[in-house]
């Protein structure tokens, strides 16, 4: 269906800026990003997220550094970098415009549909 196809075509749009803004904050562990993701209910599975955040890593957006665990075998925990954040902080923009064409185009929509259905 069209809307469905709609609708995961503007999840995977913002899936990239998400991540990096959730990796913002500070070092982070990959289960950990899919947790904030499910919490802000953009749910992503690893499958998703690893080859996203290698993508990320190979484009100088994200390091790593590996870090003992108390449960298992070392783990790998994300950071931005420098370019990342430059990255970050155009995209914040780039929603900003985003948030406010989608928010003047539905002005008065509410009023038209009513206006329509009578």
């Amino acid at each position: 269906m069209i809307v469905d196809n709609t609708q995961t075509q503007m999840r995977k749009g913002i899936l990239e800026y998400c991540i990096l803004s959730i990796i913002s904050r500070g070092e982070i562990y990959a289960s950990d990003i899919i947790g904030e993701l499910k919490k802000a209910r953009l749910l992503v599975v690893e499958g998703t997220l690893y080859p996203l955040l290698t993508r990320l890593k190979n484009n100088g957006l994200l390091s790593y550094v590996w870090k003992e665990s108390t449960s298992g075998p070392p783990r790998k925990y994300y950071q931005i970098t420098p370019a990342g954040l430059e990255v970050l902080i155009r995209l914040d923009t780039t929603w900003e415009e985003l948030v406010f064409a989608v928010q003047t185009s539905m002005e008065g929509r509410d009023k038209q549909t009513t206006e329509s259905s009578n």
